[in-house]
């Protein structure tokens, strides 16, 4: 028998609203960062991996 780990099973997460986690991550990635680059690959119409690229820029 598997651990019950307290949480809903993955596909019940996902039928109640699919694109929330990705969404949540993109606002949480936007809201620390002041320059770079986030990127949202999907396959299968399902957002499957974020990549953020953060810069820092120094004054001269």
């Amino acid at each position: 028998m598997a651990p019950d780990r307290g949480s809903a099973p993955a596909h019940s997460r996902e039928a109640t609203d699919p694109i929330a986690e990705p969404l949540a991550a993109v606002a949480k990635a936007l809201k620390g960062m002041r320059y770079g680059a986030i990127h949202l690959v999907v396959h299968d119409g399902k957002a499957v991996q974020l990549e953020v690229t953060e810069r820092r820029r120094f004054n001269p």
